[in-house]
């Protein structure tokens, strides 16, 4: 096991060790050479990933080579000739100095006796044995410990002289900045390949979602109830947000764990290494996701008649792809911004869901912005659902004709003789509509509606602001993945001048 970083002790390999024991004594398809190979390798990568950090201090401690073949311990204990000095650990991992116990009042070593078992029976940790004194409140008072503090802070002072002397400063990593993301974002892809069930669920989530909506309002006509479900499609489909959230969370809190209990104290790469791999690994995902659901819920529905109607086929289709692709791109990057500085899924999701909530009920789609109280006007302006549904909308209907079913038509009697146009043509001035038998004297059909865009200005959305609603959902992306950045910083990072 090993332990770097000013002393931090490496809890992963613990951990790591558990696991690969489990894993070596509960496959049976492993041969033993195989099982006794896989050891060997994690215990020379542990080594190595510890001098890669470049530790202010590295210690071997429990047998560091268990578990080695014979070339490679003979190769570590050559390396520990090299050591500086060798330490004893006290319960709560406090240092104690082999070389003066005698000098400070411990009991002779016998001739031919074990000087492990000595040490053990000095300090107390063997069993049946006593400690006679507190030997960390003895080093810690002793001029040995003065004179290895004097000697680590002349080290440092020297190697600080030596890189202004050649120009260069010390860094707090061993690679720049761009190695550590491409590497991190190298092995968070191969831990999402490696791990297909979450990319199973998240791919059934969507698939299933979109089908479902797709086929429920298959073929939407253009009458007014045709509209509303294919308004109603859209406001369904933000549904699949809270989920899509809710699948993040869980992984990315793992991936925080081990960097935070590994990675972070040896100095393997920064913070912002880990945070932007991790955002930047859903993202084509996400996209893959905007695909599937393009193609299964737009195309369905028909809101592609009404884009060929206007003339409008490939503008419209490619701007409806970009406004999903936008929700999906704002749902993952909001995951990471809410789960940032929190420290479970659980709470992270609880919390997203409230706000979610919030965003979609007052959306626009459920009350319109003018039956809303006050306050509640302010969430319709600052929520992004408000400018996506707007935008999805109108360029799933705008300018297309309406044709009132049946049962929507308004059927009037005209008094007196007079025809039907001259009867309702105020009325239909101020209100709006068709007349579709303006010169009969019996019954008028009336429909209130005359064209998708009359329906769009009922519930305050303009087909002109698409592309400005799109520009603002990825604002709202852009604020999320700094808002991610900035709430791991403050609540996760260490400041300077505290502990890991």
């Amino acid at each position: 096991m090993g332990v770097s970083g000013a002393g931090k002790t490496t809890l992963l390999d613990v951990l790591a060790n558990r696991v690969t024991m489990g894993v070596v004594a509960g496959d049976m398809f492993y041969t033993e050479q195989e099982k006794l190979d896989y050891v060997e390798e994690r215990k020379r990568l542990t080594i190595g990933v510890e001098l890669a950090a470049k530790p202010e201090l590295l210690l071997f401690l429990d047998e560091p080579t268990s578990g080695l073949d014979s070339q490679t311990a003979w190769s570590i204990s050559l390396l520990m000739q090299n050591f500086d000095r060798l330490l004893f650990l006290a319960k709560g991992g406090k240092t104690i100095l082999t070389s003066y116990f005698e000098k400070n009042g411990g009991h002779k070593c016998p001739p031919g006796g074990n000087p492990a078992e000595w040490m053990l029976e000095v300090i107390g940790a063997a069993p049946g044995a006593v400690a006679a004194k507190d030997w960390v409140e003895v080093w810690n008072n002793s001029p040995e410990k003065a004179t290895v503090r004097a000697e680590l802070d002349q080290m440092e002072h020297d190697l600080g002289a030596l890189s202004r002397v050649e120009g260069a400063a010390i860094e707090e990593f061993a690679m720049p900045f761009s190695t550590q993301l491409r590497m991190c974002l190298l092995r968070v892809f191969q831990q999402y390949w490696r791990t297909p069930v979450y990319i199973y669920s998240k791919s059934f989530l969507c698939i299933s979602t979109a089908a479902f909506i797709g086929l429920s309002f298959l073929n939407a006509d253009n009458s007014i109830q045709g509209l509303q479900n294919q308004m109603f499609s859209i406001f369904m489909l933000m549904t699949l947000f809270g989920t899509l959230v809710q699948q993040i969370m869980p992984n990315f809190v793992t991936q925080r764990s081990l960097y935070e209990a590994r990675e972070r104290p040896s100095k393997a790469y920064s913070w912002k290494a880990f945070l932007i791999s991790n955002i930047i690994v859903e993202l084509p995902w996400q996209t893959l996701m905007a695909v599937i659901t393009f193609v299964l819920w737009y195309y369905p529905i028909g809101m592609h008649n009404n884009a060929k109607l206007a003339g409008q086929l490939h503008e419209r289709g490619f701007l409806m792809f970009l406004l999903i692709w936008s929700f999906y791109m704002f749902a993952s990057t909001f995951a990471h911004m809410m789960i940032a500085g929190i420290e479970t899924a659980e709470v992270g999701s609880n919390l997203s869901n409230l706000l979610f909530l919030l965003c979609l009920v007052f959306c626009g789609v459920l009350a319109s912005k003018d039956v809303l109280p006050g306050f509640w006007v302010f969430m319709y302006r600052v929520s992004p659902f408000t400018y996506l549904i707007s935008a999805m909308l109108s360029v799933g209907v705008a300018n297309a004709p309406i044709t009132c079913s049946p049962i929507e038509i308004v059927k009037v009697v005209p008094p007196n003789g007079s025809t039907c146009g001259e009867y309702l043509s105020q009325f239909i001035t101020s209100a709006g509509g068709f007349l579709y038998n303006p010169n009969s004297t019996g019954e008028c059909r009336y429909c209130p509606v005359t064209s998708a865009d009359s329906f769009l200005k009922q519930v305050d959305i303009d087909y002109a602001d698409r592309w400005r609603n799109l520009g603002l959902m990825f604002v709202y992306v852009a604020f999320n993945l700094v808002g991610a950045v900035f709430i791991y910083w403050l609540a996760r990072v260490p400041k300077k001048g505290k502990k890991l």
